[in-house]
């Protein structure tokens, strides 16, 4: 990186500790100093067979970080829990073109969807028989819904819908990994 004087117009207290334009690229700065004192104190990044590719396996309640983007889109079973803590979980799904979630609705967990890849529809509503909020959603795409709410969401594109899920509190056990949908089905 380098340096680009008054690259800011309000000086302080309006400034980051960050690169403005990185391009994908890894930060060049990091969350507290002396990172590689710390490194061997956490597990931070998990990659397979040095092949490039993340492995997607249930990190527990252990410190993580992921590139959830290349997570997400690496992931092609319909639900694979990619960290359960206690308080909150993450999940990745694809969706084959056509197929939806499956209407749901979770009492007492909040969540949150984003989409990565693809295209397609939520429906949101207080009962099954009245989803009166329904939207497009398409790469980028972040999804809120509130516990007790009803909700699905379709793949109307032609090609995989993949997202990745936060719930909080948990709602599948440490490990949950579901091919397909039938196989979720078939846990419940």
């Amino acid at each position: 990186m380098y340096y680009v004087p008054y690259m800011y117009l309000y000086q302080y207290p309006y400034y980051f500790n960050e690169p403005m334009y990185n391009y994908g690229g890894q930060s060049v700065y990091w969350t507290f100093p002396n990172e590689v004192e710390h490194a061997n104190r956490f597990d931070f990044f998990h990659f397979s067979n040095g092949d490039g590719k993340i492995l997607l396996t249930d990190y527990g309640s252990k410190s993580f970080v992921v590139n959830i983007n290349e997570a997400t889109r690496q992931n092609n079973t319909y639900r694979t829990a990619l960290w359960t803590g206690t308080h909150l979980q993450v999940t990745l799904m694809s969706l084959n073109v056509g197929e939806d979630i499956g209407l749901e609705m979770h009492p007492n967990v909040d969540q949150f969807l984003r989409i990565e890849q693809g295209q397609g529809i939520v429906q949101m509503g207080k009962s099954k028989d009245n989803l009166n909020f329904e939207r497009n959603v398409f790469g980028d795409s972040a999804i809120m819904i509130p516990a007790g709410t009803w909700h699905n969401v379709t793949n109307t594109g032609n090609i995989r819908l993949k997202l990745y899920s936060i719930y909080a509190p948990i709602e599948h056990p440490h490990g949950t990994v579901h091919v397909t949908k039938a196989d979720a089905k078939a846990a419940k």
